[in-house]
């Protein structure tokens, strides 16, 4: 895939997941019986949820697979244990 193409597709995910984040953060403002912020400081602020979010996401899956490979080196040992 050409840089062009990979930065446009990673410019239109970053956009979908602030605009999912600006959605959760106007239902957040309206479930609570506030006044949303302007649309610029919305923005701002589900650009900072979605960084967040993707932040957390990207470090627990790297704890999930590690536990993952953890299990199954171990399963790996355990069959060449059973087949002696």
């Amino acid at each position: 895939m050409d840089e062009n193409t990979r930065s446009g597709l990673k410019k239109l995910v970053e956009d979908a997941e602030a605009g999912i984040a600006k959605s959760i953060l106007r239902w957040k403002y309206k479930k609570e019986g506030r006044l949303a912020p302007a649309e610029e400081v919305m923005e701002a602020e589900s650009r900072v949820v979605a960084d967040t979010a993707h932040d957390i996401l990207a470090k627990r899956s790297k704890t999930v697979w590690n536990e993952l490979k953890k299990v199954y080196v171990k399963k790996g040992g355990d069959r060449e244990d059973s087949a002696k």
